[in-house]
């Protein structure tokens, strides 16, 4: 079930049997040569969705799809929200879903570099409720994708070298797979771009030219992709249960 294509009166139905929320987190940055901006916020929704396909009864929010991507701005296309201004908007989020009556608001997130600020917001709401002394009355879960069960193995069984850290051949072949009419085709050199620190914008185009770190995304194809979103779409719907089903203290 997606939110967005949902009345209000089927989510105040839905909020009857189910008061878990599962939204879509990421980034729209810079890729490399071939990977889409919205890489970061395409491979959760992709797998998202496709949870939902499966299991209809799971509610899937609008993607949050810009995030803190400031390092990539040395890159044409990237836009990135400063730390107070991303945990101002996830603060929002969260209260305007938990006002509707939702006490579960699961993040599934597809930027690495949004996990301490999203942290950060969740923590500024849990402080938000202890210093008014009173229960919170939401939970927060912040996941990667790529962290959910069996999907790491898959990618290093996949690509034993040349995976990297970012505009890596696992999201890249994720996005393949969604949309085949969007794949990219370049002549990486290196083929395996070199890694370093991750600081400001012109210290990182500096540092990777072609936006690569540590990568080889030549190795992506949608048949990979097809495999990572199966098992990943299957992983959420277990985890998105076991969040659910938390008992909260009396």
């Amino acid at each position: 079930m997606l939110l967005h294509l949902s009345t209000w009166m089927e989510i105040d139905d839905h909020l009857k049997r189910s008061k878990t929320v599962v939204i879509p987190i990421g980034s729209n940055e810079q890729h490399g040569p071939t990977g889409l901006l919205g890489t970061d916020w395409l491979c959760p929704e992709i797998i998202a969705h496709q949870a939902q396909t499966t299991n209809p009864e799971l509610l899937v929010a609008p993607t949050f799809n810009i995030g803190m991507a400031q390092h990539h701005l040395g890159f044409p296309g990237t836009i990135a929200l400063r730390p107070s201004t991303f945990m101002a908007a996830i603060g929002d989020w969260c209260r305007s879903l938990a006002l509707a009556g939702f006490e579960r608001m699961y993040f599934l997130n597809g930027h690495g570099g949004n996990v301490a600020t999203i942290e950060a917001a969740f923590s500024e709401l849990y402080a938000e409720a202890t210093f008014r002394d009173s229960n919170r009355g939401f939970a927060c879960r912040l996941k990667n994708w790529w962290d959910l069960r069996g999907v790491m193995a898959i990618a290093q069984r996949q690509f034993p070298s040349g995976h990297g850290s970012h505009a890596t051949p696992s999201e890249i072949a994720v996005t393949q797979w969604a949309y085949p009419d969007a794949i990219k085709a370049a002549n990486y050199a290196p083929q395996i771009a070199p890694s370093g620190p991750i600081r400001e914008a012109r210290d990182f185009r500096a540092r990777h030219p072609d936006g690569r770190m540590g990568s080889d995304p030549g190795q992506a194809t949608p048949e990979k992709g097809g495999e990572l979103v199966a098992a990943a779409a299957a992983a959420l719907l277990d985890d998105v249960a076991a969040f659910g089903a938390e008992v909260r203290p009396a």
